[in-house]
């Protein structure tokens, strides 16, 4: 079971990387944009999925919390490798990755505060 939970994370990291550079070819741009933030996305509903299902046992959460421990040496790890002077020369694409999520986040969340009923 322990291997299923790696297996998931694993297949969901691929397919984020897939979608990254595709996303990033569609775009014209020579990199992967936001693959791991895919991957993330897909581990996320994936394993929900399964847990509604009842088929996301302890031993498969262990495969996927061992690795989720070592996500943070990975990204920094990863956002190392980056260039940012080129990131930001090449256009307006990295300014807008950053700054369009941010305001999209702050527009939802007064929706999201009328959604959920304050406790009487």
């Amino acid at each position: 079971m322990l291997i299923r939970g790696v297996a998931l994370l694993a297949a969901c990291y691929v397919i984020g990387q897939l979608i990254g550079e595709t996303l990033g070819r569609l775009l014209h741009i020579d990199a992967n944009v936001g693959g791991v933030g895919f991957a993330m996305l897909l581990l996320i509903l994936s394993q929900n999925w399964l847990e509604q299902r009842g088929r996301f046992h302890l031993e498969m959460q262990e495969g996927v919390l061992f690795w989720s421990k070592m996500y943070l040496p990975v990204i920094v790890a990863m956002s190392a490798t980056q260039n940012a002077k080129l990131a930001l020369s090449s256009g307006l694409v990295a300014l807008l990755a950053g700054v369009v999520p941010v305001f999209v986040c702050l527009a939802i969340m007064p929706l999201i505060a009328k959604l959920n009923p304050k406790p009487e």
